[in-house]
């Protein structure tokens, strides 16, 4: 069975916002490591949506950053799955739309990708850790203060600990920290 991993950028002040990192050509290639290592990609459907109208015309682009098309491309030709209860169809290629219960469905991805799944959602990722199918943690922590939400895994109870594996200092002073849950 492969790890349901948690994947995300966040500022000091743990706001999730995308718009608030620092996205340079070392941080996407440090993403597109992670999703290369996994089997699958798994997002709610604003997450989806926001990728969908971005990243596919990156990927064709010829003028975009290297470090960009390749996140891109390689983001094409990876499965994706979508977890909404308003939205069935998804055309960007390799898209399936995650139906049913969602902790039996997401054990069953988990079952049918021995590689793991990478998730990048934070409203998806809080009912994922509230049901307790997160295995790992990819953070990057921006040296940036936002002053605003989102934030990360609001109102969780009760509180969780976990366990440093590795982490490691980007050159624009963001730091990825690899973290897995904690047994007992």
């Amino acid at each position: 069975m492969g790890l349901l991993t948690f994947g995300l950028n966040v500022t000091l002040d743990g706001c999730c916002d995308h718009r608030e990192g620092i996205a340079d050509d070392e941080l996407h290639d440090y993403f597109t490591q992670l999703m290369d290592a996994a089997g699958a990609m798994l997002w709610g459907r604003v997450t989806y949506e926001l990728m969908e109208s971005a990243w596919p015309a990156v990927a064709r682009d010829e003028n975009a950053p290297r470090a960009m098309r390749e996140w891109a491309r390689k983001l094409e030709a990876k499965p994706k799955y979508v977890v909404s209860a308003s939205r069935r169809d998804f055309p960007w290629n390799n898209t399936f739309r995650v139906e049913g219960d969602l902790r039996e469905a997401v054990m069953q991805l988990k079952e049918k990708t021995p590689q793991g799944v990478l998730v990048g959602s934070p409203t998806l990722s809080a009912a994922l850790e509230r049901l307790g199918l997160i295995d790992e943690y990819r953070l990057v922590v921006h040296p940036v203060f936002a002053g605003h939400g989102p934030t990360l895994f609001q109102g969780l109870e009760p509180s969780r600990r976990l366990e440093l594996v590795s982490t490691h200092r980007l050159k624009s002073g963001q730091v990825a920290m690899h973290y897995r849950r904690k047994e007992g």
